[in-house]
């Protein structure tokens, strides 16, 4: 039996949630569906320009696991980009959270998955500042 999955922290949601390509009628045109958190993993890539490592510590996976996700978003993307097809995003396995912010800086700190071995209990750190 698999391991049921784990829901991915995304910060934003896309304000648009379906394209397709000009001038072709919606009744002519296959749909390829992306999820959420393919989107965040887009947007935190190729927008936000952050490694694989750091992407995958905001949405609390494991770097593979981003790597998957990732993978799976660009497929989609490029199928529909080359092949004229509308791309419609839709449900997954995620969870909004807003991005907390540090009050030093105003940079958006990273979330930390829990350790207990951690002395340290803090859950965020600002990667600008230094305590």
């Amino acid at each position: 039996m698999a391991r049921p999955t784990k829901d991915r922290i995304i910060e934003k949601l896309p304000e648009i949630r379906f394209f397709k390509p000009a001038g072709v009628p919606n009744q002519q045109l296959e749909t390829v569906e992306m999820t959420m958190e393919e989107v965040e993993a887009l947007r935190l890539k190729e927008i936000e320009a952050l490694t694989q490592a750091e992407a995958a510590e905001l949405m609390n996976v494991s770097r593979p696991t981003f790597q998957r996700v990732l993978s799976s978003a660009r497929q989609k993307a490029a199928e529909a980009l080359t092949c004229g097809k509308a791309i419609k995003f839709k449900g997954g396995d995620y969870r909004l959270v807003k991005p907390k912010h540090c009050h030093q800086c105003g940079k958006r700190m990273r979330r930390h998955k829990a350790n207990k071995k951690r002395k340290n209990t803090k859950q965020n750190s600002c990667p600008n500042c230094t305590d």
